[in-house]
């Protein structure tokens, strides 16, 4: 099977939006139909409370024409049109689908954060972690939701194998960032993230990437936009994953992003597996 996750910076700009970055997302998103995936991983939709407009539905149906989707917006207490999560399934699948409450703090169980689509001998979910901050002024709830993923991902694993993805917003190692020395503590570099992520692989969950293509550096899925040069000069980060319970090892056949061009933030990021 061929999954595909991707952090999209805004679905409603990407589908309806006229400037260079929107053509250049939807640029994407084709790509992303032309490798065929079985799943499609959203994150960052900012769509609205109640999810997409008849013009999104309309949109996503002409190019996702052989897909289903399933959407989690962000819900009052929580930001309005913030976050959000989304999943395209071909539709010859059936899977069921639930959107956990870990128990996180302050608004993070309300704003759309994980879907999960359970199929007959294996479980996909996706997340997008909320992100420390400026100033790390979310770090320690941070280090709360970290813990209670974890937990979640575990009791998942206990019941069947597990493929996870999305936007974990942490570069685990110093070769997953092109600039560790001037990053430590900076949202995303901080030791607790780091510490936090290295507790969910030892609960029994492999970094695909890196199983697969071992120590290799300068690759990466997100470069800054505010910083003019970022993807020219390659300064990014390693951010987004393909996690999965470690019974599948054996059966992963690939692990790699998909390049976006001169296009900064995230980048896509593919999974094939044989299931």
């Amino acid at each position: 099977m061929l999954f595909i996750s991707w952090n999209i910076d805004s679905l409603n700009a990407a589908l309806t939006g006229d400037s260079d970055r929107a053509h250049e997302t939807r640029s994407v998103l084709n790509k992303i139909k032309e490798a065929n995936p079985d799943v499609v991983a959203i994150q960052e939709t900012k769509l609205r409370a109640n999810g997409p407009t008849k013009k999104h539905c309309d949109i996503l149906a002409d190019i996702f024409e052989d897909y289903q989707y399933v959407w989690r917006s962000s819900q009052e207490p929580a930001r309005k049109s913030y976050a959000g999560t989304m999943f395209l399934y071909k539709k010859n699948y059936h899977p069921q689908v639930t959107y956990p409450l870990i128990g996180a703090p302050d608004t993070m169980d309300q704003e759309g954060r994980i879907i999960t689509l359970e199929f007959d001998t294996f479980y996909l979910t996706q997340v997008y972690t909320p992100n420390s901050g400026n100033e790390l002024k979310r770090l320690a709830d941070r280090e709360i939701w970290d813990t209670k993923y974890q937990e979640y991902l575990a009791k998942l694993d206990q019941n069947k194998p597990v493929i996870a993805s999305g936007d974990y917003n942490v570069a685990h190692q110093e070769i997953d960032l092109k600039h560790p020395e001037t990053n430590h503590h900076n949202a995303g570099f901080t030791d607790e993230e780091r510490k936090g992520f290295s507790k969910l692989l030892s609960l029994g969950f492999i970094d695909t990437f890196r199983y697969i293509n071992g120590d290799i550096t300068d690759v990466y899925s997100w470069w800054s936009q505010r910083i003019r040069t970022s993807k020219t000069n390659n300064a990014g980060w390693r951010i987004d994953y393909y996690l999965v319970s470690q019974r599948l090892a054996d059966k992963i056949e690939q692990s790699k992003m998909i390049d976006t061009g001169d296009r900064k933030d995230h980048c896509p990021i593919l999974l094939k597996i044989d299931l």
